[in-house]
C-alpha cells in the first residue's frame, strides 16, 4: 500500500497573499489620501491669503510745534504773514488780555455792536467826530472804559489826512494843550487816552511831554499805539510817573476775517506767554464779525478780557 503524501493547500497560500495585497493597497490609498487633503487644504489657504488685500497701518507723525513768531503790525502797510489757519491743539491756560477799539464815534450803532459782543472792551473816540457825546456817555452807563484818540500828525502830513483838531509839531505848546483840554471836555468820561495816527508828533519828546503833562494833570493813563519805532511816548511816560502800557499787536490792518482771526490768536498767545497783552483795531464790519466770532471762543479757552486800563502802570 502506498503512503500518501501530504501536498500544501496552494488555494489556501493563494487567498492570503491576496488578503495582505489587499490591506497594502487601501493602506496606500489611505495615506494617499490624507496626503491630498493635507495638500489641498494648504494650497487653499495659500490663494485665500494671496486674495486677502494687505492692511498697513497709517502711521500719522503729529506735525511739529509751530514756533510763536510775535508780529506787531504797523498801520498804512500790509501783513507779511501768510493767513492759514493751522489746526492746533486746544490751548486752555490763562492769559489777560485788554482790546482797544480805535475810530470809535461816527456810529452808535458799532458801539451797540460791539457792546453786544458781552466783552470789556475799550473805546478810543476821536473826539470831534459826531456820536462822541452821545457813545461816551452810553459806554460809560454800561460800564465800558472810554479814552481819548488823540489825533497827532503822521509821517507823510499833510498828504496823510489829519483831523482839524489834530495835534502838529508845527503848533505852540500853548496851542497843543489848549487843544488837549479842549478833548476833555468833549469826552468827559475818558480815563485814558492813546495815539491817533502820530508816526512824526510821538517820535518827538517835548511835544509828547506837553501832552502828557495834561494828562497827568488829569489823572488819565496813555497807551502808546505804537504807530513808529520810534515813539516816545511810553518811556516818557513811565519817566514821568504817568500810568501807561504799550499796544502789542494790530488786529486788523488786513481786513479779512482769517487774518483778524490769526491776529487774535497771535495775541491769546502773547498773553499766555507774558501774563498779558494789548490788541488794537478798528470798528469795520468784519472786524466785529471775527470779535464777535473769536472773544467768546478765547473766554471759554481760558484768556481773561479786561479794560484796558487794568493793565497799565
Amino acid at each position: 500500500m502506498a503512503i500518501k503524501k501530504n501536498r500544501p493547500n496552494r488555494r489556501k497560500s493563494t487567498t492570503g497573499n491576496k488578503t495582505v495585497i489587499t490591506l497594502l493597497v487601501l493602506l496606500v490609498l489611505l495615506c494617499g489620501s490624507i496626503f491630498l487633503l493635507e495638500w489641498v487644504k494648504g494650497t487653499t489657504v495659500q490663494v485665500e491669503q494671496n486674495n486677502t488685500p494687505t492692511v498697513q497701518t497709517e502711521r500719522h507723525k503729529i506735525p511739529p510745534r509751530q514756533a510763536y513768531n510775535q508780529v506787531e503790525m504797523q498801520p498804512y502797510t500790509t501783513s507779511s504773514l501768510e493767513h492759514k489757519l493751522h489746526i492746533r491743539k486746544k490751548t486752555t491756560s490763562p492769559g489777560t488780555v485788554a482790546i482797544i477799539i480805535d475810530d470809535m464815534g461816527a456810529s452808535l450803532q458799532e458801539a451797540n455792536s460791539l457792546m453786544a459782543i458781552n466783552i470789556p472792551l475799550t473805546f478810543s473816540l476821536i473826539p470831534g467826530l459826531p456820536k462822541v457825546r452821545e457813545i461816551d456817555k452810553t459806554a460809560y452807563d454800561r460800564g465800558y472804559q472810554v479814552m481819548i484818540h488823540i489825533p497827532m500828525e503822521p509821517k507823510g502830513y499833510p498828504q496823510h489826512r489829519l483831523e482839524e483838531n489834530g495835534l502838529l509839531l508845527s503848533q505852540s505848546d500853548e496851542e497843543v494843550e489848549k487843544r488837549v483840554s479842549a478833548y476833555f471836555g468833549l469826552l468827559p468820561h475818558a480815563v485814558g487816552a492813546n495815539n491817533h495816527m502820530g508816526s512824526r508828533f510821538s517820535e518827538n519828546e517835548h511835544k509828547m511831554r506837553v501832552v502828557l503833562n495834561q494828562l497827568k494833570a488829569h489823572g488819565l493813563f496813555y497807551v502808546d499805539s505804537r504807530t513808529t519805532p520810534q515813539s516816545v511816548g511810553l518811556a516818557l511816560a513811565r519817566s514821568m510817573e504817568v500810568d501807561s502800557a504799550g499796544r502789542n499787536v494790530f488786529l486788523d490792518n488786513d481786513k479779512d476775517l482769517h487774518a483778524i482771526t490769526v491776529q487774535l490768536e497771535q495775541l491769546a498767545a502773547l498773553a499766555r506767554k507774558r501774563g498779558s497783552a494789548i490788541g488794537i483795531c478798528h470798528p469795520h464790519k468784519i472786524t466785529i464779525q471775527a470779535l464777535a466770532m473769536n472773544l467768546p471762543k478765547l473766554k471759554r479757552e481760558g484768556i481773561t478780557f479786561v479794560p484796558v486800563g487794568d493793565l497799565v502802570r
